[in-house]
């Protein structure tokens, strides 16, 4: 009986913990991990080293809750489609207001200890990264418009700022510059799932690029923004932010992502599709890892 009951609370506890998309809040720490390291020079004494670590969570609990409410807001169009249908909320496992606690409850935790433990901007911009992703992104731009991704990205580019703000209490140019590379790395990492998934998209009434505007004008977007990005992630060397550890990286990542849409836009197949996908997180993690070694070096 004990082992039965003690299997069910671990059980209800991975629900939970799936409803915060662990991989993808993983790489918003990491981002904002980026945007902290990169705003102390040199290395970080052992009280900076606190402070990030209490940012590190307070960002992490905000962001489990901006995920969580979204598998609220979506919970029917996450039903209808095979890569959200295994989610709590769309399976019925968890109610909508068990979720709504929960998300209430990291919201409120983070909240506190960021305002509390590292500053009132970083609460108050994270606060704001909540409401941009889990309201303005998912309730009124991802059902109304295909620009969703590309207006909505701006939520998602937030975490460097974020970590910048958590260690120097501001916002600088170089924390901009980093928003700017994940704002426009966001819409051809989202449109090369979305176009192999497209299906999906269309029966859920999301109206996503490949849907409303077709297969190949999503491509030539794609092929442009991998562009303008690959423009935009030489600017952290140009501004003297790194040395030339990162440009060799830029350089590499960029004529690799550039490829893979060109690829795409000549010679479609859903395989083609899956593994741009798959490189464009290949992309933004290695540049800012490469990002925070040349930081070091």
């Amino acid at each position: 009986m004990t082992a039965s009951l003690t299997g069910t609370r671990f059980s209800v506890v991975a629900q939970f913990y799936a409803l915060t998309k662990p991989r993808v809040i993983q790489l918003i720490v990491f981002c904002a991990l980026i945007g902290m390291v990169l705003a102390v020079p040199g290395l970080p004494s052992l009280a900076q080293v606190g402070v990030a670590g209490v940012a590190c969570l307070g960002i992490w609990l905000v962001a489990a809750a901006a995920a969580a409410f979204n598998c609220i807001v979506e919970q029917s169009i996450d039903a209808k489609m095979k890569r959200t249908a295994w989610r709590p909320t769309a399976r019925g496992v968890l109610s909508n207001p068990q979720t709504l606690a929960f998300s209430a409850a990291l919201c409120a935790l983070g909240s506190a200890l960021l305002y509390v433990y590292v500053n009132p901007l970083t609460m108050w911009l994270t606060f704001a990264t909540f409401v941009g992703y889990a309201v303005v992104y998912t309730v009124i731009l991802k059902p109304l418009t295909p620009q969703n991704i590309v207006i909505g990205g701006a939520s998602g580019a937030m975490p460097p700022v974020l970590g910048w703000a958590a260690m120097t209490g501001d916002v600088g140019p170089e924390a901009l510059i980093l928003f700017l590379i994940i704002f426009l790395w966001t819409p051809p990492h989202f449109w090369a799932l979305a176009l192999y998934r497209v299906e999906d998209y269309r029966k859920s009434g999301l109206p996503m690029l490949p849907v409303t505007h077709g297969s190949e004008f999503t491509r030539v977007q794609i092929v442009l923004y991998t562009l303008v990005l690959f423009a935009a992630c030489l600017l952290p060397f140009v501004s003297g932010m790194s040395g030339w550890l990162y440009l060799a990286a830029a350089v590499v990542l960029g004529v690799g992502f550039c490829g893979f849409a060109w690829r795409l836009l000549r010679n479609y197949s859903d395989d083609l599709a899956r593994a741009t996908f798959r490189f464009s997180l290949i992309h933004l993690s290695v540049l800012f890892a490469a990002l925070l070694l040349d930081h070091y070096v």
